[in-house]
């Protein structure tokens, strides 16, 4: 649909080459910070459609993520599935659960919204390992969720798709390592 389009937003602001250490501990050559793509107009949108193009399929009644990769893509998910009108409700996940308000791990639903029994598909921006998505996956299983799948913009292909296969789910991804090298 619009992956060249993507592909091209990314390339221009959230490419870098250089000596990077990431989340999983691992040093890399590259490195993929999508934040600047994902609070671009045209990059937001790219992003949600094609995510979407991978969530409709699984009839996900809800996706979420983990804070902080996954909380920008989520309000454009939601309001793109909305005009879309096949509407996919959102959550994140917190970290660790904040110690005033209501002190709740899982963040965006109702007082009375609940997870349990849901069909929920975690979401981030980029996949090494999978340990953002398996702990934001972790949490909804918790709160009563079914979660199989996890969704990215990019797979780096360092392991992910082994890492949520361990627990339990598979990886989709909208682009990988590959296409940017």
């Amino acid at each position: 649909m619009h992956k060249a389009e993507l592909i091209a937003v990314i390339k221009q602001r959230s490419y870098r080459r250089g000596r990077f250490k990431l989340a999983s501990g691992a040093e890399s050559e590259f490195y993929f910070n999508l934040k600047p793509t994902m609070m671009d107009p045209a990059g937001a949108y790219y992003v949600a459609r094609e995510l979407l193009s991978l969530i409709y399929p699984t009839r996900a009644d809800y996706v979420g993520g983990l804070e902080m990769g996954a909380v920008p893509l989520l309000g454009a998910i939601a309001a793109l599935s909305f005009t879309d009108r096949q509407p996919v409700k959102t959550f994140f996940v917190r970290k660790k659960a904040k110690d005033h308000g209501t002190q709740v791990l899982v963040e965006g639903l109702m007082m009375d919204e609940t997870l349990a029994d849901k069909r929920v598909g975690i979401i981030d921006d980029v996949a090494t390992s999978g340990g953002s998505i398996v702990k934001a996956a972790e949490a909804a299983r918790a709160a009563g969720a079914i979660v199989d799948t996890g969704v990215v913009i990019i797979d780096r292909e360092e392991g992910g798709t082994e890492g949520l296969a361990a627990a339990g789910m598979r990886l989709l991804s909208v682009l990988k390592k590959s296409d940017f090298l």
